[in-house]
């Protein structure tokens, strides 16, 4: 695109890359007069200001000069001051060579001219700076004359050798190597190039073209190879540019000729040595690349010649470019369409005719715009391509590029660069742990692992979780779980016989074993209570004591009115219930108990309950729900200093169904209420009711979750407690709940980036259809690559939608052979027809980004084409797979007749075909549009399409061609083909594509009877529905992408009698399309 604009019929210099801000210099050239035929020659300074959208240079110095110019260049000589812009020098007539001070230019304070000398005897047509020195300038002019001046001391130039070479003839051209400093060559008309070496002071080589009609113009050393030059002719019988390379020169490396006349000028960009400019009097500016020796850039024509380009040292894809119409244009090679430009100064034209009314918008003529659109560069130049790249990839791949070991300018021609893929371990502890924990669980000896942990944990409440989960393994875990809280029932035993023991009297013997222990628990309950209760506890041994017939003595019944008289009368009428209350009443709780368990269950029950509420004692509440088993108040009611005692109690009296839900209540409330102490003991309660998603939960309140050790720890946790409750309850366990879903993803995804991708698919639960478990199984799956061959692919984790089908292609410009088709946001019921850059081969499997696991390349399948555009992928098989916002709703089939019949999900591709799929079998004869063709059944060789000749046909029977109608699902395959063969017959110009086309038609009548029949395989089926899909969506290359993994996958004698004809249509509607 146009940057900039000067009307001066001038040469022009760029300021050298190290000045700011950028300059051009522009010198009235000697070679083009006016209108005014002046002869006055001036040398002006612009400042090249790209922030500043208007198309102006802004002028920052002017010098009249004694001549004009053929010949500017601009060197960063300062002559030891730290504030300098540098040297101009300027090649006039009559062998004037001037050099001008930059800085008293731009100043307009001292004189600017340094020197002048008049040494040559012609026009000064050549100049150049000397790279690594500043301070030598080498000039160029008639009769074979060059000079090589020292800035420092211009008295006395320095010839590089004598003029003996015969004829002499002018300098056209001079260059210093950009390698070398030492080497200097000269172009001349004769079409030769001269290499000379001022430390020999003479020509060490020349190169010529073999014909004399090459006329050297221009020449230029390669930026980076210092053996390499171009030179170009101005002859426009031989407009070519010539790549010579110094170490081959008897003839030129590489030929350019995209010219139609001669070449007035070449310029070799030092940013990219690839690119190369050049003009010509056929009015073109052309960029080459050197590398395909292909024009990648191109500007529109020109009104005249351009006679001379450069390109700008600090700003790389800025040139300008010199006409002889008096125009200096700076252009920029990232191209742009010209008609924005034109809306621009159209705007400004309307605002300064428009008087506040608007003017109409200013409408660009179609073949104008066309004509004026600048296409960018093929290929990113080097000064925007990245040196090195870094990517991380899935599985903890290291992606890496870097520039090559061997400097650029020994290579002769550029190499490809090597893409190392490497794997980074950063958690190695983690890793190794991990594996531990992979052992342990497929050996089966856990118990063993459990221990270790114990062993090895730092803090007690690790430990005892740990001792927990080995339990958890065991056999009669509950009793074992009661040793662990501090509670053994042999120990109990002996403590009690022990305290019984010592407060027996001297002269008392104890009872009988059996006695003995029922007393004792008698005496414990009577130590822990008052003096008062220890009385009545007294008093009703007593009573006890009486019951034994010790003697014969007759006893009496009181029959009084006091407590005892109405007692005896309650009990003489059986009415036991109001005993009970008379001894409630008196506190005879012994004996209510009594006479309670001999009236039954109802009242015993409530004669505890009236006891228990009577009697408060530090066990009183104990006994209440040992009694009542009210576990339930317990849970919520006791002290959560005695959590441990809670958990015993549950362990000794809760049943089987209550107990799991009763310790998740403990935990919870020790976690709501308990503060951060009792959170870590809240996972003894998760892991005696083997709920691990409580467990999870508890552990992510005190935990960093983004703790791979952290994490580490929890899985060892969760897939011990897993583990034993597989024993427990089922083979397969319980399914995770989606809080243990998501670290085992994590975790799974922590081993992934770790390169551990077989041990992280190991940890994925294999029942669980949580979509993220889905997804990242299926991504582990494919990134094993050759590792899971053999295996069974894991189902495709997203849903399949069925893509209904279209209608009849439309007569409108957003679809027409010849152009491209416009974006449409797809129905429900019809294919997208969004358009979409195919790759070489588009596999049919769902394809995903993944490393190599190896130094040899991948197929095609196992990778997924780069989609820069935002468009809608690639439906694979029957259908697409969608984006983030609804991967997990599956989308409803599409109502109507015309749907597609839902495939598998799952294709086992194999071996890609590596050629193009030709003619497979000889062409069968024609038969008439209106006949169907019908399978034949005579000896026909495997795989070719059964047809009978048409006499043949004929002579058959009417119910013989009848045939089965089209299945719904399908029916959108024949309306798409049809539609594509009618579109290129009216598209067609030649006879033989026309018959082509009505072959075409014949054999496809073949595809829709085995639709009818259901004799094609599934993977057949998707291919021909994602044909269709392209076929619908003009992307004809991609069609025949996806045609050609078909044919490759599948069957030759399946496919052989519609593949070909059907490949065919799409070439011809691909060429009809471009």
């Amino acid at each position: 695109m146009k940057l900039k604009e000067l009307e001066r019929p001038a040469v022009q210099v760029w300021s050298p890359a190290s000045q700011y801000p950028v300059y051009l210099a522009t010198g009235t050239s000697a070679q083009q007069l006016d209108a005014s035929f002046s002869t006055n020659g001036t040398l002006e300074i612009f400042e090249v200001d790209f922030r500043d959208p208007s198309m102006d240079l802004k002028q920052k110095g002017v010098l009249s000069a004694s001549s004009r110019f053929h010949k500017l260049i601009w060197g960063s000589f300062d002559n030891g001051l730290l504030e300098s812009s540098g040297v101009i020098a300027g090649g006039g007539d009559n062998g004037m060579l001037t050099l001008y001070n930059v800085t008293h230019i731009l100043s307009s304070g001292k004189e600017p001219v340094i020197a002048q000398r008049q040494k040559h005897t012609g026009a000064v047509r050549a100049l150049d700076f000397n790279p690594f020195q500043d301070n030598l300038l080498a000039s160029g002019a008639s009769n074979s004359e060059i000079f090589i001046w020292d800035l420092n001391n211009l008295s006395v130039p320095m010839t590089p050798g004598c003029k003996s070479q015969q004829p002499l003839e002018d300098i056209k051209a001079l260059s210093w190597n950009r390698q070398v400093q030492h080497i200097l060559s000269s172009a001349h008309p004769s079409g030769k190039a001269v290499v000379w070496d001022l430390r020999k002071n003479e020509p060490i080589i020349k190169v010529s073209d073999h014909s004399s009609r090459m006329h050297c113009s221009g020449l230029a050393w390669h930026p980076d190879i210092a053996t390499q030059l171009v030179l170009c002719s101005e002859d426009d019988r031989l407009p070519v540019i010539q790549l010579w390379d110094l170490r081959f020169a008897s003839s030129p490396l590489k030929v350019l000729e995209s010219h139609s006349r001669g070449i007035l000028s070449v310029s070799w960009s030092q940013a990219d040595a690839e690119l190369l400019l050049s003009s010509s009097k056929d009015n073109q500016i052309l960029c080459w690349n050197l590398g395909n020796s292909e024009v990648v850039y191109k500007l529109p024509t020109q009104s005249s010649w351009c006679l001379d380009v450069q390109w700008c040292p600090r700003n790389p894809p800025v040139f300008s470019a010199a006409s002889f119409d008096g125009w200096i244009s700076l252009y920029s090679v990232m191209g742009r369409s010209w008609e924005i430009q034109h809306m621009v100064q159209a705007d400004k034209i309307s605002s300064s005719f428009s008087k506040g009314q608007p003017l109409p918008p200013f409408q660009v003529p179609e073949h104008v715009a066309q004509a004026s659109l600048i296409p960018p560069l093929k290929k990113p130049p080097k000064w925007i391509r990245r040196p090195a790249g870094v990517s991380f990839a899935f599985g903890g791949k290291l992606v890496t590029f870097g520039l090559s070991s061997t400097p650029s300018q020994k290579l002769p021609q550029p190499c490809p660069r090597l893409v190392f893929i490497s794997q980074v371990i950063t958690e190695s502890e983690f890793l190794m742990r991990s594996l531990e924990l992979q052992e342990a669980l497929g050996s089966g000896n856990l118990m063993k692992y459990c221990q270790n942990k114990s062993q090895q944990a730092l803090l007690p409440c690790e430990k005892m979780l740990w001792q927990f989960l080995k339990v958890t393994l065991e056999q009669d875990s509950r009793m074992k779980f009661l040793k662990l809280l501090g509670y053994n029932k042999d120990e109990l035993l002996e403590k009690v016989t022990t305290w019984l023991k010592r407060d027996l009297g001297p002269a008392e013997s104890p009872q009988p074993k059996k006695d003995n222990f029922n007393s004792n628990r008698q005496q414990v309950f009577c130590s822990q209570a008052s003096k008062h209760t220890t009385e009545d506890a007294s008093a009703s041994s007593a009573f006890f004591d009486e019951l034994v017939p010790q003697n014969m003595t007759p006893w009496e019944i009181p029959i009084t009115e006091d407590t005892d008289g109405l007692l005896s009368q309650a009990l003489l009428l059986g009415e036991l219930s109001s005993a009970v209350e008379l001894c409630l009443k008196e506190e005879r709780f012994a004996d209510a108990i009594i006479l309670a368990q001999a009236g039954g269950t109802d009242l015993l029950k409530r004669t505890q309950e009236r006891y228990l509420a009577k009697r408060q004692t530090k066990i009183s509440s104990l006994l209440s729900c040992v009694v009542q088993k009210n576990w339930k108040d317990l849970v919520c009611s006791c002290s959560l200093k005695n959590w441990r005692e809670a958990l015993a109690l549950l362990l000794t009296y809760s049943g089987p169904e209550k107990f799991p839900e009763l310790c998740d209540m403990l935990g919870t409330r020790m976690e709501q209420e308990g503060g951060r102490a009792l959170t870590s003991e809240a996972t003894l309660c998760y892991v005696c009711s083997g709920n691990v998603e409580q467990l999870v939960e508890c552990w992510a309140k005190g935990h960093q979750a983004s703790s791979p050790m952290a994490l580490q720890d929890l899985i060892e946790k969760v897939m011990v407690l897993n583990r034993s409750l597989e024993l427990q309850q089922a083979p397969n366990g319980i399914s995770p709940g989606p809080t243990t879903t998501y670290r085992i993803t994590q975790y799974a995804n922590l081993l992934a980036a770790q390169g551990s991708l077989a041990t992280a698919m190991s940890f994925l639960p294999s029942d669980c259809a949580q979509p993220p478990v889905q997804q990242l199984r299926d991504r582990l799956f494919h990134a094993q690559g050759s590792a899971v061959l053999g295996q069974q692919s894991p189902p495709f984790p997203f849903p399949w939608v069925v893509v209904g089908a279209t209608t009849r292609f439309k007569e409108t410009s957003s679809y027409r052979l010849g152009s491209q088709p416009s974006h449409q946001v797809p129905s429900p019921s019809s294919r997208p027809t969004d358009t979409f850059q195919p790759s070489l081969v588009m596999p049919l499997t769902p394809s995903y980004h993944i490393p190599c696991q190896s130094s040899r390349m991948k197929t095609i399948s196992d990778y997924r084409t780069p989609e820069p555009q935002a468009i809608q992928p690639l439906p694979l098989g029957p259908g697409v797979r969608p984006g983030p916002q609804n991967s997990w709703k599956n989308v409803p089939t599409p109502q109507g007749n015309l749907q597609r019949k839902k495939l598998p999900e799952v294709f086992m591709p194999l071996a890609p075909i590596t050629a193009p799929v030709r003619s497979l079998i000889p062409e069968p004869q024609r038969v008439l549009p209106s006949q169907t063709p019908i399978s034949s059944v005579n000896h026909a060789p495997p795989g070719a399409p059964g047809e009978l000749s048409l006499q043949q046909r004929q002579q058959l029977p009417p119910k013989m061609i009848e045939r089965k109608a089209l299945p719904p699902e399908h029916q959108s395959l024949k309306t798409s083909f049809e539609a594509l063969l009618q579109h290129c017959s009216l598209s067609a110009t030649d006879l033989k594509t026309k018959r082509k086309l009505d072959e075409a038609a014949q054999r496809l009548e073949g595809l829709y009877e085995k639709l009818c029949e259901g004799t094609l395989s599934p993977h057949v089926l998707a291919g021909l529905h994602e044909v269709a899909r392209c076929v619908d969506a003009g992307s004809f290359e991609q069609g025949l992408a996806v045609h050609a993994q078909v044919v490759g996958y599948s069957s030759f004698s399946e496919v052989s009698s519609f593949m070909p004809i059907l490949k065919a249509v799409l070439t011809i509607a691909h060429k009809l399309q471009g």
